[in-house]
């Protein structure tokens, strides 16, 4: 009898859902699922029946949750809870040592705490773009953008690169690719310092190949389950080489990297951008950068719209190069 007992026990543990949080809703429905975030007015719930959903803020009666939530109200910093508890229409329970019933209205964003040096992460991105015109001529032309980094302790991995290709008439007009590592070791939570090494290669241009190190400081504003925002300075080394000759000199840069989600996890806003200021009298600056939308279809597959603006300044003249991209991609 006794291990009768023992083996329904064992079997009723492992069939319990692993689904702790709930949500009840003004018209008496309720939810199971995981508490993925709060923010814009909507709560993404991910159940285990429907994947994935959106619940506006206002329809909710009230939740439970038993993880830790990084909450933040009106006219309040941030607070951590322990759990949330239900409670009457409209409220809820906040636990953290001391329990707190507050209205719901009065939340503006749930987000799951995450330390700020994970022992391990890795995310990327991929996405291609492909436009053929068939006008007076005849041009295909297509991209191929990426990044991944890896995170763990206090190290961080970030590798970006692309690859782009046109044909006009059936002859090349564009061959390029470009690669890039960086390497980020962590001081504090925030300032860390950053290795880079850039290899660029365009057989239609007068510096055929480009390298470039980088070595310099960093800030992380925050990186969390919304985004991230990352600022870097560094002095680089940059060799040019050509055919007709080479040519070598230092150089400032500012880089950002920025990314965030908005209206629920469906869209996410990113923008990526680096000002170079060389030490030579022929150039002022240049600068490269990128400001996209995606739109998340599922868990990996992306919608994006990308705007790419290229410039340099040098001998009085300003020479832009903007681009307009719509692809498909996949993230994770």
């Amino acid at each position: 009898m006794l291990l009768r007992s023992l083996i329904a026990s064992f079997v009723l543990l492992t069939c319990l859902p692993l689904w702790a949080d709930t949500v009840w809703l003004n018209n008496g429905d309720r939810l199971t699922g995981e508490i993925i975030l709060l923010d814009g007015g909507k709560l993404a719930l991910k159940t285990k029946y429907a994947g994935q959903v959106l619940i506006d803020w206002k329809d909710i009666d009230t939740l439970r949750s038993e993880k830790p939530l990084l909450i933040k109200r009106e006219g309040l910093d941030s607070q951590h809870s322990r759990s949330l508890g239900a409670a009457g229409k409209g409220m809820v329970h906040l636990v953290n040592g001391k329990s707190e019933t507050v209205p719901l209205a009065s939340i503006r964003q749930m987000v799951p705490p995450r330390p700020v040096l994970k022992d391990r992460v890795w995310e990327g991105n991929l996405d291609a773009k492909l436009d053929m015109e068939r006008n007076d001529d005849k041009t295909d032309e297509w991209k191929l953008k990426g990044d991944t980094r890896v995170e763990h302790g206090r190290w961080r991995h970030v590798m970006s690169g692309q690859f782009e290709k046109e044909t006009k008439n059936g002859e090349r007009t564009e061959d390029s690719w470009e690669l890039e590592y960086d390497l980020d070791r962590f001081l504090t939570e925030h300032w860390f310092v950053r290795g880079s090494y850039d290899q660029e290669n365009d057989e239609f241009q007068f510096f055929e190949r480009q390298r470039s190190y980088g070595l310099g400081p960093g800030y992380r504003f925050w990186d969390n389950e919304l985004g991230r925002f990352d600022l870097i300075a560094q002095l680089s080394r940059f060799q040019l080489e050509s055919d007709e000759g080479n040519l070598d000199f230092n150089a400032y840069s500012f880089e950002w990297d920025f990314k965030r989600l908005i209206w629920g996890t469906r869209f996410e806003l990113y923008s990526k951008a680096q000002l170079q200021v060389p030490q030579i009298d022929e150039v002022d600056y240049v600068l490269d950068s990128e400001f996209g939308l995606r739109y998340r279809l599922n868990d990996w597959a992306r919608l994006s719209l990308l705007y790419e603006l290229d410039q340099l300044r040098g001998l009085g003249q300003t020479d832009s190069d903007k681009h307009y991209l719509i692809g498909v991609g996949i993230g994770w």
